[in-house]
């Protein structure tokens, strides 16, 4: 009852900016208009648009886009406070995009509409940010011309429309980089729950982030929205995000927000045309970003690439599984073709010889290759995937096809080691070579062994716990590469995730650019403190505060792990 009466007696001030002043040309609000989505089958919406008295077609125009249409917009006042910020240079010139969810019509009057908010709005993933960037942002250009820097573009909602914005900043940066957030559902509606913990492991984006709450927010089944914004907001700042925020004691609807959107906006957009830039990273007590690396493109316009592998000198080899062939590159930069075995081959790895192990799966065969690239083969009638080998010359492979990880010697003997992971892929050693890591594509962990003395696998477990995307129903998790401390770094289509000793996840690396998939990862440069990564036609590296072990080295044993 208390809460209640305090949302009842809930009052602002309203906004100098949000009421219309004399000499203000003011836009027009064209719409309600009909769309009929594609990638929400089914779905119709209404949706309008801004346009400023100051629009000139010759010019790219800013966008901001608001979730829950016209209404929403209206609501804020917000057609006002543009043409107010708009007329006194506090925001640049844009093109309002107020759009509502979808909503399936019912089949007959006897029969409910299936309606899309909760699923468009609270889903994680980047299907509505698609759907912007495909469907709706692609329309109004035709109409009017808008800009697609990420930085020109602002993405505004409230309540479930907030956690929408947010998501389709984070899930496409090279689009959408200033959110403005009032009484964001970031609780267990479908997932939203995660970004918090999700904020602080990742390395940093380009967004800049507004959030609005009250202290009588609702409170429900699926958490508190007031304890769930103030969780975002320490996530922003432990991960040196730019954040802002304004608490008040009000609940769930939009007079907060309409109170302080002329500022919010403002704030947004400081500085423009100045880019957003990620913030300053953590210190975390897994720090491996270094400021100012990122991903640096190796080589490219290849059909599948797998298995970057280094040797003793410092040269990458990469293989292209479907083009058949194995690159080799040199320290100088230079791309050139090491040995032509065919199609299918992949999962390579040196060994204590000095030879270039691989897995041809066409052909069902572990082979290696001398320096000259001639091949010879070691393990027959075999599948193979991924191979780590010792510094004994003891190797492991994953046989994801029957399930199962194998043993072999370099006299082409093999046992069964393990036949308890249901989709073996990755595969790496710890640096003291007592412990064995196995990825499992379709569970939510990777898999742990002590190596015995003997060679054979004990103790297996469920081991490291990995992050999945909500359209994802395993962690889809493949190649895997290990530190000199111990870190395991599992490559997945949510980016690469480095896990401590314990199995904990500190870090997720961000993907590289414009690729789909990210097959493999392994240490690689002078001092082994670069990370190489191939997905589907490309190779990447960037430098990282950490160093790479060689399997096929001398064992060391890493530091004592932390809590």
């Amino acid at each position: 009852m208390v809460a209640q009466a305090q949302q009842t007696e809930e009052n602002y001030p309203e906004h100098p900016d949000s009421v219309p002043q004399d000499g203000v040309p003011q836009g027009e609000v064209l719409g309600p208009f009909i769309w009929k989505s594609e990638i929400f089958p089914g779905t119709e919406r209404e949706y309008g648009i801004y346009v400023p008295a100051q629009y000139d077609a010759a010019k790219p125009a800013c966008v901001m886009i608001v979730q829950d249409g016209i209404g929403k917009a209206k609501g804020w006042k917000l057609p006002t406070v543009l043409d107010n910020l708009i007329h006194k240079g506090d925001a640049p010139v844009q093109i309002g995009v107020f759009i509502s969810p979808g909503v399936v019509p019912a089949p007959h009057e006897n029969a409910e509409a299936r309606y899309n908010r909760s699923f468009e709005y609270d889903g994680l993933g980047d299907r509505y940010a698609r759907f912007l960037i495909e469907e709706i942002l692609p329309h109004v250009a035709k109409s009017y011309n808008i800009s697609t820097d990420p930085n020109d573009c602002l993405i505004a909602g409230s309540s479930s429309g907030a956690i929408c914005a947010f998501t389709a900043a984070w899930e496409r940066p090279d689009r959408f980089r200033r959110v403005f957030s009032s009484i964001g559902t970031f609780v267990s509606l479908r997932g939203g729950n995660e970004y918090p913990a999700l904020i602080r492991k990742f390395e940093n984006r380009p967004i800049r982030v507004f959030l609005q709450d009250g202290s009588n927010d609702n409170n429900l089944y699926a958490g508190s929205w007031w304890m769930a914004n103030q969780s975002m907001l320490s996530s922003f700042e432990f991960a040196g995000y730019d954040v802002n925020h304004v608490w008040g004691g009000g609940g769930h609807n939009g007079k907060h927000s309409t109170a302080i959107l002329p500022d919010a906006l403002r704030w947004l957009w400081r500085d423009y045309p100045e880019p957003i830039k990620p913030g300053t990273p953590p210190t975390r007590r897994t720090s491996l970003v270094i400021s100012g690396e990122d991903w640096e493109l190796v080589s490219s316009g290849h059909e599948y690439t797998d298995s970057p592998v280094v040797n003793s000198a410092g040269d990458l080899y990469f293989a292209d599984v479907e083009a058949g062939t194995i690159h080799r590159v040199s320290a100088d930069g230079s791309v050139s073709v090491f040995a032509k075995p065919g199609r299918g081959i992949g999962g390579l790895a040196f060994g204590p010889d000095g030879r270039l192990y691989g897995c041809h799966r066409a052909l069902r065969q572990i082979v290696a290759f001398d320096s000259d690239g001639r091949m010879t083969r070691i393990v027959g009638d075999t599948d193979c995937n991924d191979l780590v080998i010792l510094q004994n010359g003891t190797g492991y492979y994953t046989d994801p096809a029957n399930r199962s990880v194998w043993r072999f010697d370099a006299n082409g003997k093999r046992q069964l080691a393990s036949d308890g992971v249901r989709a073996p892929n990755g595969i790496a050693v710890s640096p003291d070579q007592t412990l064995l890591s196995v990825g499992d594509g379709a569970g939510r962990f990777t898999y742990s062994f002590q190596i015995q003395k003997n060679g054979e696998l004990a103790y297996g477990q469920e081991y490291d716990h990995v992050h999945v995307r909500d359209a994802d129903r395993s962690s889809r998790s493949d190649g895997m590469a290990v530190d000199a401390e111990g870190r395991r770094y599992l490559t997945t289509p949510m980016g690469i995730q480095v896990f401590d000793q314990p199995g904990r996840c500190h870090l997720i690396f961000n993907p590289p650019p414009d690729t789909e998939w990210i097959s493999n990862v392994s240490f690689g440069g002078k001092d082994l403190d670069t990370l190489y990564v191939t997905g589907r036609d490309k190779v990447f590296r960037r430098k990282i505060a950490a160093k790479g072990v060689h399997s096929w080295q001398t064992p060391i044993k890493p530091p004592k792990p932390r809590l």
